[in-house]
């Protein structure tokens, strides 16, 4: 195990004691906003529809836009969340994860408009959760039978199951907090250079939700679009 990831794990468990706020339901809430719209940025749905429009139709340059765009978005969140150094490591870890969360959710919720799945039905909200994971992430928890079936099975599945949605928000949770609290300070406590920390933040914030986007757009096969 390496040392980001050892740290992370560690420090995860604590993060909900240190940021009361920070719940298994903070990745619901990110996802609603990421669907409805938050702040200056669009619905993902909107903002599908204007890249496509954008691409004459293009469903294929309209994705790849999709995850350049909110790569820029990580990158930029996490040289923020990354400047702070040591001193301020802990407290940052909240901001970085519920936006890094939101960021990706609306990537991956734009990606799954344009391949004609509905952002109202609970399976594709689950499968938009599951995506979050990555490939390795996804792998090793259906091995572990702790998800029933990668992001497309869910997506497309014959029925909602309730009980699945509580399993997932707990699995992504905890998948982010470990990134977002190893990276923050396996970089700060060897590196000692808060400015540094944040050139680190930001491209492995920007890195991770590449590697998320490209999944997701390989993962969410195009369906016919309604």
């Amino acid at each position: 195990m390496s040392v980001k990831s050892s740290i992370g794990k560690s420090v995860a468990p604590h993060v909900t004691g240190l940021a009361p706020g920070l719940t298994d339901s903070f990745v619901r809430e990110a996802l609603k906003r990421a669907v409805s719209g938050v702040g200056p940025l669009p619905g993902a749905a909107a903002a599908a529809e204007a890249l496509l429009s954008a691409h004459h139709g293009d469903v294929a340059k309209a994705t790849k836009e999709i995850i350049d765009k909110h790569v820029r978005y990580a990158g930029a969140q996490g040289f923020v969340t990354n400047l702070g150094g040591l001193v301020t490591a802990v407290v940052a870890i909240p901001t970085n994860v519920t936006g890094l969360a939101l960021i990706q959710c609306r990537m991956i919720a734009a990606i799954a408009h344009l391949r004609g799945y509905d952002l109202d039905d609970p399976r594709v909200r689950n499968a938009i959760l599951i995506s979050m994971l990555g490939s390795e992430g996804v792998d090793r928890l259906v091995k572990k039978k702790k998800l029933p079936a990668p992001p497309m099975a869910v997506a497309t599945a014959p029925a909602h199951d309730p009980d699945l949605d509580v399993v997932i928000s707990a699995e992504v949770a905890s998948e982010l907090v470990t990134r977002i609290a190893g990276k923050r300070l396996a970089t700060v406590v060897g590196r000692r250079v808060p400015v540094v920390g944040g050139l680190f933040g930001l491209s492995a914030d920007a890195y991770v939700t590449w590697r998320v986007g490209r999944y997701a757009a390989g993962e969410l096969l195009p369906r016919a679009r309604r």
